[in-house]
């Protein structure tokens, strides 16, 4: 037994393979609740109630001091694969650069509640501004990734007025995904993503996201995802991740994004080609869909107050990949 024990701990030493390691390991570890109750997060967390279509829900979100205080407030959305404890990096950038840092987790997402009913970025967004009023905060700067930049989008169309500059880091949502994928029953949808393995998933990042991060680094977001199977409640976290996929397709906001007047900037990176449901999409159109660098450029040019930056040799988690660059182009243009 000894002999085949280091046999397997040799192998996975000589291959580097993390997946293994974290496969092996998760069933000795204790499981996290769907609010995330167990996964640390970068800064204390506070609850905001919200009622969301007569239901009553938690925002979970962190309020980062300022180190020298500008006076000013970001307010960080994250991704939808992704807890917002992954913006520790931003948030620590610019709390030293003078801001007041508001970074929550969105209703169906992170340590915030998973809600029964369908998620909606209208909902969403004045969640968002329910929180700005609830921390007496009348004009934010919105940093936003990935699948909050298409919540970004939605409150600077709704509450023009609450922002001052729009930031949107490797977006999604550029395109109207209903132009390639079909349409997916929810109970089909929840089907796929049950059977994931937590390989498949880091195979599906790293793909998708053209990551350009050592293997180590993803595995946070792996385990956020899959160490809540253990919950009873598991189930109703995965029709919420699932809701939240069906927000993408069924409420686009790129028809909108002309429409903005807000100072707007996006940070894309050139290797980055995620498009949602592009597997479900005809294989003739797969190839059409995910130019978002070419994308962020042809809106920036319709907008009246835009420009799209690329950043060469980064994929989808730009403030990871690229953190000097990013630091550079945040500051500079917050500080217009």
């Amino acid at each position: 037994m000894n002999r085949i024990f280091l046999a397997a701990l040799a192998a996975a030493l000589l291959t580097f393979q993390l997946t293994s390691t974290y496969a092996a390991d998760a069933t000795s570890r204790e499981p996290y609740g769907i609010a995330l109750e167990g996964f640390a997060y970068p800064y204390p967390v506070h609850l905001l109630p919200v009622v969301n279509d007569g239901e009553q829900l938690s925002m979970a979100y962190m309020d980062v001091a300022a180190a020298r205080p500008n006076g000013r407030t970001v307010v960080l959305l994250h991704g939808r694969n992704f807890p917002s404890s992954y913006w520790a990096p931003v948030i620590k950038m610019l709390s030293e650069a003078g801001f007041r840092v508001v970074v929550p987790d969105q209703v169906g997402f992170g340590k915030s509640s998973k809600p029964a009913g369908e998620l909606h970025f209208d909902n969403l967004a004045r969640n968002t501004i329910a929180l700005l009023d609830h921390l007496k905060i009348d004009k934010a700067e919105i940093v936003a990734h990935s699948l909050g930049g298409m919540l970004g989008v939605r409150i600077a169309r709704a509450y023009p007025d609450r922002l001052a500059h729009l930031l949107l880091t490797a977006p999604i949502g550029l395109e109207d995904y209903r132009f390639y994928v079909p349409p997916t029953p929810t109970e089909k949808m929840i089907e796929t993503e049950d059977k994931l393995t937590a390989d498949g998933y880091r195979k599906q990042l790293q793909t998708n996201y053209a990551i350009k991060l050592p293997a180590e680094a993803i595995t946070p977001f792996i385990e956020a995802r899959f160490n809540t199977k253990g919950s009873p409640d598991y189930p109703r976290w995965l029709r919420a991740f699932v809701s939240s996929g069906q927000m993408i397709y069924r409420e686009p906001v790129a028809h909108e994004i002309p429409l903005i007047a807000t100072p707007t900037l996006f940070v894309m990176g050139a290797d980055d080609h995620n498009a949602p449901g592009r597997p479900l999409a005809p294989e003739a159109l797969r190839a059409k869909m995910g130019q978002n660098a070419e994308l962020a450029k042809q809106l920036a040019a319709k907008m009246p107050n835009a420009r799209a930056e690329v950043i060469p040799d980064t994929g989808h988690l730009v403030f990871l990949e690229a953190p000097e660059r990013y630091k550079e182009l945040v500051l500079s243009f917050l500080g217009r």
